[in-house]
């Protein structure tokens, strides 16, 4: 879907061990679907599974948002033109 697969994190209040993970799932996913719904509901279902439910995930080229988070669980970052904004929340 991208083709520059450099990462810049915009805001994160998160552990680095999940960060990366959020970025590594988020790539993988990137590879595998061209929709992206499809994108956000492979990263968030790979969260749910990692780190237990419930996380919500956006994934495009034009949002904006406002969420209410956990503490500590919660990134948004870019992967080339594409942005993910990644949270649990419940």
């Amino acid at each position: 879907m991208t083709q520059d697969r450099r990462a810049v994190v915009k805001n994160v209040d998160m552990s680095d061990e999940m960060q990366t993970d959020a970025i590594d799932i988020a790539t993988q996913a990137l590879d595998r679907f061209n929709i992206e719904k499809d994108i956000a509901a492979f990263i968030k279902k790979e969260f749910d599974k990692k780190y237990n439910p419930t996380w919500h995930c956006v994934v495009g080229r034009s949002f904006g948002s406002f969420v209410t988070h956990e503490t500590k669980h919660f990134v948004y970052f870019y992967i080339g033109q594409v942005a993910v904004q990644l949270w649990k929340c419940g």
